[in-house]
């Protein structure tokens, strides 16, 4: 464990900061640990477009961890409080009240906030975006049956939500200016299904952007582009992704390139602060690397951050996985399904489970499932094993994913 290591304040309580929490005390850590978090208490994100917004759940049921966890492992939750700044120098924490909180080492898990385009009347109250609980509470009260909702973007939180509303009553509308959404991530013939699925069950989908909103009386008319007239909604939801939360970092004069700039062990320009999460980015070998803005990225982020401060090695590299919920259907994707020679389906698109797997030289390199956990985490191991596969065993549901994994 990193000398003098005896105080550490994490900053925010989305999966990054809790996990980090949870990985330090896993590790052996048996010092001061404070998580600081803007909310009544942390949650999960992911159910706001799905379980929550829909009604069947409520917070605490999306609570990362129970009230008492904090306590058994001798964790001091400060809530419904915000970090004013980085006292690094003096080696502290400012919060928005004042108070200063001592800490040896600071972990940011600040998140980010839902995107807002700059279009003309996105600022109307008819207009929402979905990141927190708030959000979600103020949208679902629109979502009543018979509402005439339009979901801006259709990549994972818009499409979410899109299937929500429609199982709500409400009828719905989808406009996207990319013909395929998601077709880097889960290939080109899952995407043309998946976008698909919207039709399928009543969704109006549309390729077009939005070129301004305009709030009437009984609503908000959105003007499309290519439409010479506008059409008229009751309720319009943006998700078109997230702004990193980056405001604590550039006041701490810490690097920040559209996001927070990390080492591979979550370490920030100045060694006393790590970053993870949403908001990080990785600098690997002199190349700044995207930001991964999936649930178990920032999981991973956390534990290493943790192995970071204790000393320890870090977890392995895995490839990248995600998950989505939409229409009755669970979908997971492992891996990247870009720039491949070939793709390989197994079982039959549109069935009630089915497996589309990305190879590169006879490699898989990326994979996607619907209802087909199985295939993804198999899929998952012979990406990071660099396994060379037959495409034709492959496509063969027969072949158990285990032997192929043998090589």
């Amino acid at each position: 464990m990193t000398a003098g290591l005896d105080r550490i304040v994490v900053v925010g309580g989305g999966i990054a900061g809790v996990n980090t929490t949870a990985a330090l005390r896993a590790g052996g850590y048996e010092g001061e640990l404070t998580l600081v978090d803007a909310g009544e208490f942390p949650y999960d994100l992911p159910p706001l477009s799905k379980d929550y917004l829909a009604g069947t759940k409520d917070l605490k049921q999306i609570a990362l961890q129970p009230a008492e966890w904090y306590d058994d492992n001798r964790i001091r939750l400060r809530t419904l409080t915000a970090v004013a700044a980085l006292r690094v120098a003096e080696g502290g924490v400012e919060l928005a009240d004042g108070t200063v909180l001592a800490a040896d080492r600071v972990v940011l898990a600040t998140g980010g906030g839902a995107a807002r385009p700059p279009i003309p009347g996105a600022d109307s109250a008819r207009v929402h975006v979905l990141r927190t609980s708030d959000d979600a509470d103020g949208l679902r009260a629109q979502l009543v049956p018979g509402a005439r909702v339009l979901v801006v973007g259709a990549g994972l939180i818009g499409a979410e939500v899109a299937s929500t509303a429609l199982d709500l009553g409400c009828d719905v509308t989808v406009v996207d200016p990319v013909p395929l959404p998601l077709a880097g991530v889960v290939g080109r013939d899952l995407a043309a299904w998946m976008h698909g699925a919207h039709s399928a069950r009543g969704i109006t989908t549309m390729m077009a952007g939005v070129e301004s909103f305009t709030d009437t009386a009984t609503g908000v008319d959105a003007h499309l582009s290519g439409e010479a007239e506008p059409r008229h909604f009751d309720t319009v939801v943006l998700g078109v992704g997230m702004v990193p939360e980056t405001a604590l970092a550039q006041a701490a004069g810490l690097d920040v390139e559209r996001g927070i700039v990390v080492d591979p062990g979550q370490v920030t320009s100045n060694p006393a602060v790590l970053a993870v999460g949403d908001p990080t980015r990785v600098r690997r070998e002199g190349v700044l690397m995207p930001r991964a803005e999936h649930w178990e990225a920032a999981q991973h982020d956390g534990q290493r951050a943790a192995a970071t401060l204790l000393g320890t090695p870090p977890p392995a590299d895995t490839a990248p996985w995600f998950w989505t919920d939409r229409h009755h259907r669970h979908i997971e994707a492992v891996g990247s399904m870009a720039d491949l020679d070939q793709t390989v389906v197994r079982g039959e698109l549109g069935t009630e489970a089915f497996a589309v797997f990305g190879l590169r030289e006879n490699r898989i390199v990326g994979a996607a499932a619907v209802n087909d956990s199985n295939a993804v985490r198999a899929a998952r191991r012979m990406i990071d094993r660099a396994v060379v596969v037959d495409p034709v065993r492959l496509a063969d549901r027969s072949t158990d994913l285990r032997k192929l994994l043998r090589g």
